[in-house]
């Protein structure tokens, strides 16, 4: 009887927390059995939202005075640092230009940032200063619709964030057949690159924590074409590093045909089939942790069944790196992103058409009334 009474006092709680559970159910449905789906930027973030709904509801139904003030304290300073992070993101992303034109050199690439910041500052410029007030509705309304594809690709760039943030969490499972090595560009035309060596060494500590868990030793693909400004095959330099570093030659396979992600994936995919003898071997991919998501997607789209692996990189590279990754992804998906941003434009010009039209008819009524006026006058 007391359970049923306290149920039914706080029926409206109990219904807020199933809510809640059915969110982290769902979220963890996808991501576990697809982590590479966009979608879980979605859940996760609906899951956080609902997550703050229920904390929020907890805290005010309590009596204490202190818990509340501590709440609202920290509430008021989470968003006061999300306002100031918003407002002042075009400086970070200047500053952070400046060390990569520094390390990396002034090349369109490095330049990521320095152009992300420039269009930050000036979304942040037209919306403190106002400069469209003075121009008729519709033409505001024109003016307005590239503002508002921004907004909806901040939008897009958080939820890649997100979904970039949740993939490096993925399960490892080591229990792999294959390990798929990503090249990247060589030193010299012959050397493996600091960057390129972190993937080799991050994908050997995989296999050897494999081996340590009494698993069977995986067999590493060096995946790498030669390009136009390289004297051997990115995979046949990668082998030798990984032979230097205490691999043995039976546990190697080279695919050297690959130009870029897409490539490395299909070309790696039919090394594998070939060398297991069918396509139900077991398989994971490394590169940075910045370049994994996308490669993930790459991997989706060709029908690879692997999961990516990411090694570190220096911090200062990775914002330029993670808008590089989120332009490559945009680019991906690019006639999803295009029907949208269609929508969007069209929307803006029917407004503004609508505006234009309520306009000329006021003119038209205004004249119509000053001829009458006139005539009977």
């Amino acid at each position: 009887m007391h359970l049923l009474e306290l149920l039914n006092q706080n029926q409206s709680f109990i219904e807020l927390s199933l809510v809640l559970f059915a969110f982290v159910i769902i979220f963890l449905i996808s991501w576990l059995i697809e982590p590479r789906r966009l979608l879980n930027g979605i859940l996760f973030t609906a899951f956080l939202i609902m997550l703050g709904f229920w904390l929020t509801v907890i805290v005010m139904a309590t009596k204490i005075h202190a818990l509340r003030m501590i709440y609202v304290v920290f509430l008021m300073t989470f968003i006061v640092t999300v306002t100031l992070v918003a407002a002042f993101s075009w400086l970070f992303f200047l500053w952070n230009a400046y060390f990569v034109w520094k390390h990396e050199g002034h090349t369109l690439t490095n330049s990521l940032t320095f152009f992300t910041g420039l269009v930050l500052l000036l979304f942040w410029v037209i919306a403190l200063l106002s400069p469209l007030s003075s121009l008729p509705n519709w033409t505001k309304t024109l003016l307005y619709c590239p503002i508002a594809i921004i907004l909806y690709l901040l939008l897009v760039a958080y939820n890649f964030l997100v979904n970039l943030a949740l993939y490096q969490l993925v399960p490892r499972h080591y229990h792999q057949d294959y390990l798929i090595v990503l090249g990247a560009g060589l030193s010299n035309g012959d050397t493996v690159t600091p960057l390129l060596a972190g993937r080799i060494n991050r994908a050997i500590e995989f296999a050897q924590k494999q081996v340590a868990k009494g698993q069977s030793m995986p067999k590493l693909i060096m995946s790498g074409g030669q390009g136009n400004d390289e004297k051997i095959a990115e995979a046949q330099a990668m082998a030798e590093y990984a032979l230097a570093h205490g691999i043995d030659p039976d546990d190697l396979l080279l695919e050297t045909e690959s130009k870029n992600t897409s490539q490395n994936m299909q070309f790696s995919a039919q090394v594998a089939a070939k060398d297991f003898g069918n396509n139900s071997y077991r398989a994971k991919f490394f590169s940075n942790n910045y370049h994994i998501l996308r490669a993930a997607l790459v991997a989706k789209s060709i029908g690879l069944k692997a999961n990516g692996v990411g090694c570190y990189t220096r911090f200062y590279y990775l914002p330029n790196a993670i808008v590089r990754e989120f332009a490559g992804v945009l680019l991906f998906q690019k006639k999803r992103h295009l029907v949208v941003i269609l929508g969007i434009t069209v929307l803006f010009m029917i407004y503004a058409l609508l505006q234009l039209s309520s306009v000329y008819t006021f003119i038209n009524k205004l004249v119509y009334f000053i001829c009458l006026f006139f005539k009977k006058w």
